[in-house]
């Protein structure tokens, strides 16, 4: 250990910007074992692991850098793993640089972060090729069951937990295909299908039974999921879409950040779409101009420029170092030639109820700060300028849907922001023995949070089931 003084940090190849522009693939190769062994050997193994504090999860990260870097894989599997239900997601999409890399000792000291999340992808691709993860096979099966409502990460957490220790799981979900906004709110670039659909094969041929297309409060009642269930967790995520008020908004050619996502990635699986195929969500030929600052405005940025749109411009209204989205999408979206227009506010979408034809944006300036710490962007008097657009995506961040009025449950509390009000301990809403985890509760969050709370609800629903369990089966 202790290479950091002698060997650089290093990324897993990068396929060039030209190449990546034309297809959907994920752009990072995977670290070969000895590049893997070499950028884990220069972990510090400082006594106050920094990176660790910095994971919501709380990974054992410096244990099982060690491990890979003395050729033990499968130790560092069983390390990883122990903490978190998709490490293989997370070493792809987590914001390393705002969360564990961030914080890297030796970072800090000038030397570069570990390759974290890189390392924590080798390990579990690794694993997968090696047979080492199995199906979970629980000591004792017990006769009490839960129900889970949402089958993105959140749930998806909270079902292999309760899975492990006995009890029968049955996940609902409004979609066709498993995994939420890991399905299709991602791009394939960030997190290619097979990787969410292999992790929800494994659950399956663990016990955990899914059931699709279904929407909890038309299709089911929450009062049925109550009789059925000896205790129910709502993991749904957050799905509405904040919009802009400016004139236009409404114009034809001006669209939700979650529509245009959602119809490139089920033309990815080969379906039928019809509003990518008559060009409503379709970006080729396109001047597209996004709306927001985070993850899911890079998203979308990158997603028009490999469908073959004419220019690709980003509009923020603060500056690059308040940006909220990851500073390593920002660099891969700029590479890909995407404009990033700073401190610049829309005013008004251009054209008419048939067409957008434009942008007019306003300029910024940053202020005094605001209730988020942040300073305030306030605008320019006089320094409106437009931007050529035929496709506008609005990328403005996520809010709770009505869920009491959608489940029929007006007893179910929400707070002043629309999320639900739980217990901060045990995660239980107001109806008891109904469990909330994930953006649910949090708000619009990144997908390690979901994991963090799907583990923390699962934990107290089990506490609660085995106080009350009547009798157990023995397993098969």
């Amino acid at each position: 250990m202790l290479k950091f003084v002698s060997r650089d940090r290093e990324t897993p190849t990068k396929r060039n910007s030209g190449e990546r522009r034309g297809d959907f693939d994920e752009i990072y190769a995977r670290f070969a074992e000895d590049r893997a062994a070499a950028q884990a050997s220069r972990c510090s193994q400082c006594g106050v692991p920094f990176c660790s504090d910095h994971c919501p999860l709380g990974n054992d990260i410096p244990d099982w850098l060690k491990a890979v870097s003395e050729g033990r894989l499968k130790d560092a599997y069983a390390l990883s793993s122990a903490t978190n239900n998709m490490p293989e997601v997370c070493g792809r999409i987590c914001p390393q640089d705002r969360l564990c890399e961030g914080s890297c000792v030796i970072e800090q000291s000038g030397h570069g972060t570990v390759t974290i999340g890189a390392v924590e992808q080798y390990i579990t691709e690794t694993a997968w090729e090696n047979g080492w993860i199995t199906p979970v096979k629980p000591a004792r099966e017990s006769a009490q069951s839960v129900g889970i409502i949402g089958a993105g990460p959140a749930g998806l957490a909270a079902a292999e937990e309760l899975r492990k220790k006995g009890f029968q799981v049955k996940v609902y979900d409004r979609y066709d295909r498993t995994g939420g906004l890991l399905v299709y709110g991602i791009p394939n670039f960030k997190l290619e299908k097979d990787v969410v659909t292999r992790r929800t094969d494994y659950l399956e041929r663990s016990g955990v039974e899914f059931v699709r297309n279904v929407d909890i409060g038309r299709h089911v009642t929450m009062a049925e999921l109550r009789d059925e269930h000896d205790a129910v967790l709502v993991a749904t995520g957050v799905y509405k879409s904040r919009d802009l008020v400016c004139p236009g908004i409404g114009n034809a050619g001006v669209v939700a950040a979650l529509d245009y996502l959602t119809a490139s990635n089920r033309k990815g699986f080969g379906d039928s779409v019809p509003e990518f195929e008559n060009g409503a969500l379709d970006a080729a030929g396109k001047k597209v101009v996004v709306i927001g600052g985070g993850d899911t405005a890079m998203d979308c940025v990158r997603t028009a420029v490999r469908q073959g749109a004419k220019a690709v411009t980003c509009v923020y209204r603060r500056d690059r170092k308040n940006m909220p989205g990851s500073v390593r999408e920002v660099a891969n979206a700029e590479e890909e030639g995407v404009v990033f227009e700073w401190l610049a506010s829309p005013k008004a979408v251009m054209g008419d109820a048939a067409r957008a034809a434009g942008l007019r944006v306003a300029k910024m300036e940053l202020g005094a700060p605001d209730a988020s710490g942040r300073r305030a962007p306030v605008e320019v008097e006089g320094a409106e300028f437009d931007l050529e657009a035929d496709l506008v995506v609005k990328a403005l961040g996520f809010e709770p849907e009505n869920l009491p009025a959608m489940f029929g449950e007006p007893a179910l509390k929400i707070t002043a922001r629309g999320t639900l009000r739980v217990d901060g301990e045990t995660m239980e809403t107001s109806l008891p023995g109904v469990y909330a985890a994930g953006d649910i509760v949090r708000g619009a969050s990144l997908v390690v949070w979901a994991i963090v709370d799907g583990r923390k609800a699962a934990a107290a629903i089990a506490s609660r089931l085995r106080a009350t369990e009547p009798t157990l089966l023995a397993a098969e």
